[in-house]
C-alpha cells in the first residue's frame, strides 16, 4: 500500500511540476501575437471622398527576445510557479513514503 500511495503521489506532483511549466512558457511565449489592429487605421480624406489614406499606428516597444521573456516570466510569480512548488513538494512526499528518503533521530547520553 505503502509502494501505491507513492506512486500516485509522485505522479501528481510529476503532473503539477509540467503543467507550471507550460503555463509559464504559453505565457511568455503568447506577448507576441500581434493584436488584429495594429496593422494601420483607414481615414478618409476630406478633400476627396474617394481617396483613402492608411494611417500607420505605432507597434509600440520592440518585442524582446525570447530569453529574457521566459526568465521574466519565471521571476514573475504567477498561479504557474505555485503549481511547481506544491508539485515539488508532492514529489518529496512520494520520496519520503517510498522510502527513498528517510529521517533518523538519536540520541545519545553518557558520561
Amino acid at each position: 500500500m505503502r509502494d501505491w500511495i507513492a506512486v500516485i503521489v509522485a505522479v501528481l506532483g510529476v503532473l503539477l511540476v509540467l503543467a507550471g511549466a507550460v503555463l509559464i512558457v504559453l505565457q511568455a511565449l503568447g506577448e507576441t501575437r500581434p493584436s488584429s489592429g495594429s496593422a494601420g487605421r483607414v481615414a478618409p480624406v476630406p478633400d476627396n471622398a474617394d481617396t483613402v489614406v492608411v494611417e500607420a499606428v505605432p507597434a509600440g516597444p520592440p518585442s524582446e527576445p525570447i530569453s529574457s521573456r521566459l526568465l521574466g516570466a519565471v521571476k514573475s510569480p504567477s498561479p504557474a510557479d505555485r503549481l511547481i512548488f506544491w508539485g515539488i513538494i508532492l514529489l518529496v512526499l512520494a520520496a519520503i513514503a517510498a522510502g527513498a528518503i528517510s529521517f533518523d533521530f538519536g540520541a545519545k547520553g553518557g558520561s
